[in-house]
């Protein structure tokens, strides 16, 4: 059986987990955390910084959460693939799952490790900054997502994989306008997708942790 290294916390975590749902795919999950050090020395032989997710599959190891996605629709599971056969249409998947990462989860994850820094650690331009790259970020996918249901060639797919876990966290960090009233529509639309709604519930447990936890709500 797939072995996926992870923590329910971790938003790249959710996205090869929304995949392996979507996919309906068994895995065995391994935990990393202080508390599991064996898994932690595992990813740290098995991956370039010993980030994670990590999928192990028998002898191959797959690291990057677009891989491991590409990887499964290409080995495990049934259903329609995240990522287009048509390669005019996984350009757009593509681009959509890349928008999400490097745009909304790259400038919330800035905010998160200066939260939690020290005090007297913490870098005064942080924020500010990672707030403007959302805020053009978060203009761009309303104009965007205005007339979409899902993001890449209208079907759910990698980029939702990737916007699931972005826009949970990035609204509750640093919130979406009320006037991006497409872009909140399709943020509730992820929120509503069972296989999302499931990596939600497994991650509560740990969602009092999130560092930004006190700028808004999870919904």
């Amino acid at each position: 059986m797939l072995r996926v290294y992870g923590h329910p916390l971790a938003s790249f975590y959710w996205k090869v987990l929304i995949a392996l749902y979507e996919r309906s795919v068994p895995f065995d999950f391994l935990m990393v955390d202080g508390e599991h050090s064996k898994n932690a020395e595992a990813i740290a032989r098995l991956a370039p910084t010993g980030q994670f997710p990590v999928l192990v599959d028998g002898d191959r190891v797959v690291v990057e959460s677009a891989a491991i996605i590409e990887y499964l629709d290409l080995n495990h599971g049934t259903a329609a693939p995240m990522v287009p056969a048509d390669r005019n249409a996984a350009i757009e998947a593509r681009q959509m799952d890349g928008i999400f990462d490097d745009y909304v989860s790259a400038p919330l994850t800035r905010m998160v490790l200066n939260a939690i820094r020290q005090p007297d650690k913490r870098d005064p331009h942080a924020d500010p900054e990672a707030q403007a790259l959302l805020d053009k970020s978060y203009s761009w996918l309303d104009r965007w997502m205005t007339g979409r249901t899902w993001a890449a060639n209208d079907t759910f797919g990698i980029a939702e994989c990737a916007a699931g876990p972005a826009l949970f966290y990035a609204h509750w960090g640093y919130p979406i306008p009320e006037e991006y009233a497409a872009l909140r529509a399709y943020r509730a639309r992820l929120l509503a997708r069972p296989s999302i709604v499931r990596a939600i519930e497994e991650a509560r447990p740990w969602l009092q942790y999130f560092p930004l936890k006190d700028r808004g709500t999870p919904h």
